[in-house]
């Protein structure tokens, strides 16, 4: 059934928590500051639109669900945000095929769009459109679409946030929602069967896409435990120079201080979990950090409060609820 959801943020955690129905496995907040967003989701019948403004540098691990094509970019003059290593141009689109994964990072302000829309359904769409076979090249690509073509697919995306902030009963209206999905289908198509796609190394950048991959993974199976990007390095077959220069183009920061970054993160959520019984410094240990003077000073900077004061509020809360 259509439906539309518009929402303001102050928290990354209820951003994130947001973010998972666009296939976001996480989101990691680069710097210290006032945390403002805002997120709209507009859902048809098969497509799905959604837009977000953000302020905060941040990186963040997407997951797009089988079968559903992900379609990206910018809203506006600034920057979108850079998807597996690969930055838009000016009116270019990003996609992401089926079960695809990657990282996607902004360096400040910055407000995208993205639509989802199932892949069977847009191969019959272009070989309508084109009387042929229509493939999507798998893997993430990036795309110059014709210039009417890309116009109107983002005037198509701007008219349903619009309505959606404004009107969004009109999209709980099957046959609106059908005739717009329909525009979608079309436009898309022509996108992507006029369009050219970018002329990066396929090859290379999936061999280097399965290096972040790996890296994510290797993280995401520690359990909080500390790893040496010697060991990490071993362990996917590859020099840390080139793991750095990887980390750089693809999360903007070196993988010593993302692999920090991610424990760092999980203590805080851990803390603002705990039910009452756990430590700072179990919690702190469990998740590689043993220099437990050294950790509260980090924590601090990173988050502008003490890992006490994190778990506090959790146990203050815990009281009121009781």
């Amino acid at each position: 059934m259509p439906e539309s959801v518009t929402a303001a943020f102050s928290e990354p955690e209820d951003f994130e928590a947001a973010l998972r129905s666009e296939g976001f496995r996480s989101l990691l907040v680069t710097t210290r500051d006032r945390f403002r967003a805002r997120f709209t989701r507009v859902s048809l019948n098969a497509i799905s639109l959604s837009a977000a403004e953000e302020r905060l540098p941040r990186i963040g691990f997407v997951a797009v669900p089988t079968n559903i094509l992900l379609l990206s970019f910018a809203i506006g003059t600034g920057p979108a945000p850079i998807c597996g290593g690969i930055g838009l141009h000016s009116g270019e689109l990003f996609t992401a095929s089926p079960c695809e994964q990657f990282h996607a990072r902004i360096g400040g302000p910055s407000q995208w769009g993205a639509i989802r829309l199932p892949l069977d359904h847009l191969l019959k769409y272009g070989a309508a459109l084109t009387g042929k076979s229509f493939p999507i090249a798998p893997g993430l690509r990036r795309w110059k679409p014709p210039a009417s073509a890309g116009r109107d697919l983002r005037a198509f995306h701007a008219a349903a946030m619009r309505i959606a902030g404004k009107r969004p009963e009109d999209l709980v209206d099957s046959e609106a929602a059908h005739g717009l999905e329909q525009q979608l289908f079309h436009t898309i198509a022509e996108c992507l069967s006029l369009g050219s796609a970018g002329d990066d190394d396929a090859h290379a950048a999936r061999r280097n896409h399965a290096v972040m991959i790996g890296f994510e993974e290797l993280l995401g199976a520690s359990g909080g435990a500390r790893n040496s990007m010697s060991s990490i390095c071993r362990a996917l077959d590859v020099s840390e120079r080139r793991l750095r220069q990887l980390c750089a183009a693809h999360l903007g920061i070196s993988p010593t201080a993302y692999e920090r970054l991610q424990r760092m993160w999980r203590t805080r959520r851990a803390l603002r979990r705990a039910n009452g019984t756990e430590s700072v410094s179990a919690i702190a240990r469990l998740n590689g950090f043993q220099d437990l003077g050294r950790f509260a000073i980090n924590y601090r900077s990173a988050f502008g409060e003490s890992p006490s004061t994190t778990l506090r509020k959790r146990q203050d809360a815990n009281v009121v609820n009781n």
